[in-house]
């Protein structure tokens, strides 16, 4: 075994003691909703107060009410569309239009697009932070995060990040942390000076995507590609424990009023993580559905909502595309809701 795996090895076993499964949490899929259209989809955002929830459909973002299970209306022109961000308290919303290079502001009560404004290149995940009232949209192909005033649209600046960015929260108090996918770190922000403040490794992460925050405790949950959750304490700047997860995972949630993180997995799982005693975590698996990788948590009612669909089989490898997604078969896009 060679000397630098043997060391990974046993730092991982090291973190992973006090891991365990836990009886059954009551979660499991309760219904499913048919959802129009046979596009595909990235993230999806629960407005808690508005009761209703944004899913990004590739040129649109479909925006459902919660009590009636029904479609109320859409943002239009999104073209590539990954993301949804909220700012209840300016009454707007935000998307990032990945093949525009653009963030569409938006009424939350009209739902009428009230500008754009220019970021750069593949804008994907994206937040609202509150505490300087800023949009941050962290661009995938340009490897920077694009900042503006969530209440005028304006420019503010651009920040190199060093790598791929994936999903970013924020501290509500002016620090901004984002996954850095191809360097396994979280990059740290502070809103205020737009400047990069720290890095955390993430060892043994490997291909950091979602995250969630648990703001209470300091820390930050990260899914990662080889089927493990770090939690880092942004604090202490250390990983604390590792948490083994399912396949394919794309998006993490930490729900505060239950304490529980999630994490869905695309290989048709959620899991579901309970920490039974300080550093002690409990998972328990809830089966979903195979390519519900992105989920939202409603923090009003927790539960959570996953959209899948079945695919037909890939086509021919080309040059151009060696690695094909297979089509969604017609009418097949449903959402998932999962609770007791």
């Amino acid at each position: 075994m060679h000397r630098t795996f043997r060391k990974t090895l046993i730092a991982a076993l090291v973190l992973l003691v006090g891991v365990s499964a836990y009886a059954a949490s009551g979660y499991h899929v309760v219904r499913k909703l048919p959802l129009a259209g046979d596009e595909g989809w990235d993230y999806l955002t629960v407005d808690s107060i508005h009761h209703r929830l944004y899913a990004s459909r590739g040129t649109h973002v479909m925006v459902i009410d919660l009590d009636t299970d029904k479609q109320v209306g859409t943002i239009p022109d999104t073209p590539g569309v990954h993301g949804i961000a909220l700012a209840p308290e300016l009454r707007t919303g935000f998307t990032s239009n990945g093949k525009a290079n653009t963030s569409t502001a938006f009424d939350l009560d009209s739902l009428r697009v009230i500008r754009k404004v220019n970021t750069g290149e593949n804008p994907d995940a994206i937040l609202f932070e509150p505490a300087f009232l800023r949009v941050f949209t962290f661009n995938g192909k340009s490897n920077d995060t694009t900042i503006f005033s969530a209440v005028s649209g304006s420019v503010l600046g651009t920040v190199p990040l060093g790598g791929k960015p994936e999903f970013g929260v924020s501290d509500n108090k002016g620090k901004v942390f984002v996954n850095i996918e191809d360097k396994n770190e979280v990059v740290e922000l502070d809103s205020g000076s737009l400047a990069i403040t720290k890095r955390y490794p993430l060892k043994p992460c490997e291909e950091p995507t979602g995250m969630a925050i648990d703001t209470e405790h300091h820390r930050l949950f990260s899914g990662c590609h080889n089927r493990l959750m770090t939690v880092l304490d942004y604090v202490a700047s250390k990983v604390t424990a590792t948490i083994p997860i399912g396949a394919g995972v794309d998006a993490v949630a930490y729900d505060a009023g239950t304490g529980l993180i999630f994490s869905s997995n695309g290989e048709g799982t959620l899991t579901v993580i309970r920490e039974s005693s300080p550093g002690t975590f409990e998972t328990e698996t809830i089966p979903t559905q195979r390519s519900a990788r992105t989920m939202a948590l409603d923090s009003r009612t927790h539960k959570i909502y996953l959209p899948a669909a079945e695919f037909g089989p890939p086509p021919a490898p080309t040059a151009d595309d060696p690695k094909p997604r297979p089509a969604i078969k017609k009418g097949t896009v449903t959402l998932l809701v999962v609770g007791k």
